[in-house]
């Protein structure tokens, strides 16, 4: 089975995985991404865009998973005591 290794544009990387396929790959790529996400939460609603690629053992990148969060202009620097 192929080993994949998640890389992020915030060098939080997670070694690879042997993973079935690139199906099961794109799925691990989205729980991978939800948890960092949420651990960092924060950090996270900055505005950044944030950005996962998914590699083989050769290096070759084989997807991106791209999230981008927008709040509302009417929410935007309410704490969240106050939502």
């Amino acid at each position: 089975m192929p080993r994949y290794h998640f890389h992020t544009h915030d060098h939080r990387d997670v070694d690879g995985h042997i993973l079935p396929s690139l199906e099961a790959a794109k799925c691990e790529a989205v729980k991978l991404a939800g948890q960092i996400v949420c651990d960092d939460a924060p950090r996270f609603w900055d505005g950044a865009d944030w950005v996962m690629t998914v590699t083989d053992d050769n290096g070759l990148t084989l997807f991106q998973l791209q999230i981008i969060a927008t709040e509302s202009a009417a929410i935007r620097g309410r704490s969240s005591k106050s939502a």
